[in-house]
């Protein structure tokens, strides 16, 4: 009796195509270093020495035969005439950037993760396996885990950054997001639809009997208050987490509408890619979608215009196409945040007084070696709502179909009978058939305290407040570029 069956050597296919693959093949990769996007190349001394009038510098050599030892940094004028070169970004270029290595990683692990679910989605389709376990939807778990992880190292280099501030700023929306979130969790379901207290409620229960027929006392001091109270403190984490991404996705957003101040179409796509987290977050606020939208006043009554399980399946779909088009954005993001370079040598011509040639060259390069991590910064959070959305899907037993169909069945904890292991069961473990039974009736137990709709509150609720964390920190980065920063 095969536990997974064939999901177990798609995965094992699919984790030895994306090892062997890797260096030949990289959606990372490419999606930097196509030649799309171009970088800035810093002055060197001699044409900043040139550009100042200054006469080209004699070898080190040369200098020390005639006692010239001075090595004073060289300053030249800050309204020089400086013109900065271009580079399409080669793979050659991005080996040396901060943190590409984890990048690529990240982004090649989502990429063939979510290849996989598809494959699985499309297999639970067309065979009925439903006692095998669903691998795609773990390699979508482990997705955004990776996410939360890899945003939690960009978090960290802030953190530990003594100048700028950049450690009051994560404390204080960490502080902020506490607080958020203790108002969020205390609203009733009537306003916002999560299903948090049913679904806890359930799983409760079905801990409760499954701990007695193991022979154990249901003796777990874990209330609907301690469990509210840990999704606060995943809530803070992750708005933590997301602070900086956000702001730096509001600058980006600014610089992309410069640079497309003429192509008014590609203006209207950046400004509906910046929108998709205001949608998510009001398509769970029950009286805007339920009793507005899904509900055509008839006289005195009023007729349903869609079932709940069609707008289950469409709030999901919704989900997906928002987050593959702020995905087909990224280039956009990316080169205006490369362009800031030329806009910082800009800035620097309108203002008096001098400047050393280092300055100007680290300025330059310093945005250019952080460009894996700006990118991080944007693909994180679309990578950890996309795989979120397809986790509450699989385990909250939604479809992708637009139809109504009848709800799925928990299996039962009576017909799932699981007997611990004892010394009288020493014969019994020696057979393979035996231990593979009950592996796959100690799943099904599992799998019948842990409920869809206990999946469908938790993993609706997280989504939902990755993108109020979104909407918060970009809004919040808005103001601050365009009011604070221009005074």
């Amino acid at each position: 009796m095969a536990v997974m069956g064939v999901q177990l050597v798609v995965s094992l296919v699919m984790a030895s195509l994306m090892q062997r693959m890797s260096p030949h093949c990289s959606f990372a990769r490419w999606l930097l270093c196509n030649g799309s996007l171009f970088r800035f190349k810093h002055p060197t001394d001699d044409e900043l020495r040139l550009l100042a009038g200054k006469p080209k510098q004699r070898p080190k050599k040369d200098r020390r035969q005639n006692g010239d030892s001075d090595d004073k940094p060289l300053s030249v004028p800050k309204d020089i005439d400086l013109h900065l070169e271009t580079k399409p970004i080669t793979t050659m270029d991005a080996l040396v950037l901060r943190y590409f290595l984890e990048y690529q990683w990240f982004v090649d692990f989502a990429v063939y993760s979510t290849i996989v679910y598809l494959f699985t989605e499309g297999y639970y389709c067309l065979v009925d396996s439903q006692k095998e376990v669903n691998i795609g939807v773990l390699w979508c778990l482990l997705t955004v885990v990776f996410s939360v992880k890899v945003l939690f190292t960009m978090m960290q280099q802030y953190f530990r950054s003594e100048e700028g501030g950049e450690r009051s700023v994560c404390l204080t929306f960490a502080l902020f997001f506490l607080l958020l979130s203790m108002i969020v969790l205390i609203i009733r379901e009537d306003y916002l639809e999560f299903g948090l207290d049913s679904g806890f409620a359930a799983v409760s229960e079905n801990l409760e009997v499954f701990l007695k027929r193991q022979g154990w006392e249901w003796s777990i001091p874990f209330t609907n208050l301690t469990f509210k109270l840990t999704l606060v403190a995943i809530c803070s984490f992750l708005g933590a987490c997301l602070t900086f991404p956000g702001l730096r996705l509001a600058q980006t957003h600014l610089d992309a509408l410069k640079l497309a101040a003429d192509r008014p179409m590609l203006q209207l796509l950046l400004h509906a890619s910046f929108l998709p987290p205001i949608i998510v977050v009001v398509m769970w606020i029950k009286p805007i979608t339920r009793d507005f939208l899904l509900r055509a006043p008839m006289g005195k009554e009023s007729v349903e215009l869609m079932s709940d399980a069609s707008y289950n399946s469409m709030r999901l779909w919704i989900i997906v196409v928002l987050c593959l088009l702020r995905l087909a954005m990224t280039r956009y993001h990316m080169q205006a945040y490369l362009c800031l370079a030329d806009r910082w040598v800009e800035q620097m011509k309108r203002e008096a007084g001098r400047i050393t040639t280092i300055e100007i060259q680290r300025k330059v390069s310093r945005i250019f070696c952080y460009l894996t991590v700006i990118a991080v910064q944007y693909l994180a959070p679309i990578i950890l709502m996309l795989h979120a959305t397809f986790v509450l899907k699989t385990l909250g037993d939604y479809s992708w179909g637009l139809f109504p169909e009848p709800p799925g069945v928990s299996p039962a904890l009576d017909a799932l009978p699981v007997s611990p292991i004892t010394s009288s069961d020493e014969e019994e473990e020696e057979n393979i058939e035996a231990t593979v039974a009950h592996i796959t009736s100690l799943l099904g137990a599992i799998r019948a305290v842990f409920t869809p709709l206990f999946y469908r509150g938790l993993f609706a609720f997280l989504t939902w407040w990755v993108a109020a964390c979104q909407i918060v920190t970009s809004l919040f980065g808005l103001y601050f570029h365009q009011y604070l920063v221009a005074t």
